[in-house]
């Protein structure tokens, strides 16, 4: 039997098809959304996002770059994803839960965490986030001395310059405030439906 990596890996690839959408909302004029949330709108076309909620690491002129956090796809021991990346974690304890973050990279770990963990490769993200892309902090939370809140994501969504800001503008998504409690809230399947109550409808 596969271990919950290689099927948690086999499901981002397929792109983790989400529940289908339920209610309206029109889209923001489209704005930098660095540290916000960009939530999908019941018009989104691609299944790979539907009933998303996308934290927002970057976007500028250059693109944008963000990590779904609202789509787990396995569970299982920290030890047995330790030693899938190559580190010894026999003494690790604990289960960790795997999140389909984006269709790019689906193999690359990331870690969205609060800011009282920082490494090596850690990026101080504001709002008592950070995040940290290498196998070290998966070390340190064995070790008990990582993160007090952590979500371990593989995958990320990417976009080209001003490809995000067309799909605002045709109504795919709309931005809101980003809160440290939604994301590491254990009632997932209810991210959404809270993202899209907290919407501007504009008139």
């Amino acid at each position: 039997m596969k271990r919950f990596w290689e099927l948690a890996v086999a499901a981002m690839l397929l792109g983790a098809v989400g529940p289908a959408p339920q209610q309206q909302a029109v889209a923001q004029e489209h704005q930098y959304l660095t540290g916000q949330f960009l939530v999908a709108t019941p018009e989104m076309g691609d299944p790979r996002f539907v009933q998303s909620v996308i934290y927002m690491i970057s976007h500028d002129q250059d693109g944008a770059m963000g990590l779904v956090i609202n789509r787990p796809v396995a569970q299982g021991p920290l030890s047995d994803l330790l030693k899938a990346l190559g580190r010894e974690g026999e003494a690790a304890k604990g289960t960790v839960t795997v999140h389909y973050g984006g269709p790019v990279e689906p193999e690359r770990l990331f870690v969205l965490h609060s800011s009282n963990y920082v490494g090596k490769e850690t990026t101080v993200l504001g709002n008592g986030l950070a995040v940290s892309a290498d196998v070290e902090i998966l070390q340190a939370i064995a070790r008990g001395k990582g993160p007090r809140q952590s979500l371990f994501i593989f995958g990320y969504a990417g976009w080209a310059p001003g490809q995000l800001e067309a799909e605002i503008k045709a109504n795919a998504w709309f931005s809101i405030p980003a809160e440290p409690s939604l994301i590491f809230d254990g009632d997932v399947e209810s991210k959404w439906d809270r993202a899209m109550a907290k919407r501007k409808i504009k008139a």
